[in-house]
C-alpha cells in the first residue's frame, strides 16, 4: 500500500509534463499563424518584388548564426538529459550569445534597410514587421534561456527533470524554423 501514493506521484508528474508539452505546441501553432499571416501579406503587399539594395550577405550571415544556435541549444539539452552540468551550461552561453549576434545583425540591418527602403515603402513594411516580430521573439527566446541557464547553473535540472530546458530549446527551434521561412520569403524570392 506505501508503493502506491509513490506510483501515483509519478504518474501525476508524467501527466503534467504531457500537458506542458501540448500546452507548448498550441502556443507554437498560434505562434506559426502569426508568421503566416505576415508573411502572406508580404507577397499581397509586394508580391515577388525584393530591393537590390537588401544586404544579402549579412542576411545569409544572420541566418548562419541563427542555424548554429539552433544546434548549440541541442547540445545543451542534451547535455542535461545526460547530466552533463558543464556541457549543459556551455552550450546554453554559446546559444544565449548566438542570440544576441543575431540581434546585432538585424540591428544592422535596419539601419541600413531605412536608408534604402522606409518603413512607409511597401517592401520596407514587410520586411520591418516581420524582423521586427522575429527580432521579439528572439529577444524573449534568448530571455527564456537566460532564465533556464540561470536556474540550471545550481543543478536544479538533471535526467531524470528538465523541462524546462526542453521546453525553452524546442521554443527556440521553433524561432529558428521561423526565420527559416522569413529568410527566403525576405531575400530569396524575387
Amino acid at each position: 500500500m506505501s508503493s502506491l501514493p509513490l506510483a501515483h506521484a509519478g504518474h501525476s508528474a508524467l501527466h503534467r509534463l504531457s500537458i506542458n508539452r501540448l500546452g507548448l505546441w498550441l502556443f507554437i501553432l498560434s505562434e506559426s499563424c502569426l508568421f503566416a499571416a505576415v508573411i502572406s501579406s508580404r507577397y499581397y503587399l509586394q508580391g515577388l518584388h525584393r530591393p537590390a539594395e537588401l544586404n544579402q550577405l549579412l542576411g545569409l550571415a544572420i541566418t548562419a548564426v541563427l542555424l548554429l544556435s539552433s544546434l548549440s541549444a541541442y547540445r545543451a539539452e542534451t547535455a542535461i538529459a545526460h547530466d552533463d552540468q558543464r556541457g549543459f551550461q556551455r552550450n546554453m552561453l554559446v546559444t544565449i550569445g548566438l542570440a544576441g549576434l543575431f540581434l546585432v545583425g538585424v540591428g544592422v540591418e535596419w539601419a541600413e534597410g531605412f536608408h534604402f527602403f522606409p518603413p512607409s515603402s511597401g517592401f520596407g513594411t514587410a520586411f520591418f514587421t516581420l524582423t521586427g516580430i522575429h527580432a521579439f521573439h528572439v529577444l524573449s527566446g534568448a530571455l527564456v534561456l537566460s532564465l533556464v541557464y540561470l536556474s540550471g547553473r545550481g543543478g536544479r535540472f538533471g535526467a531524470k527533470r528538465y523541462w524546462p530546458v526542453e521546453g525553452s530549446v524546442k521554443y527556440w527551434h521553433f524561432v529558428d524554423v521561423a526565420w527559416v521561412v522569413i529568410y527566403p520569403t525576405l531575400y530569396l524570392v524575387s
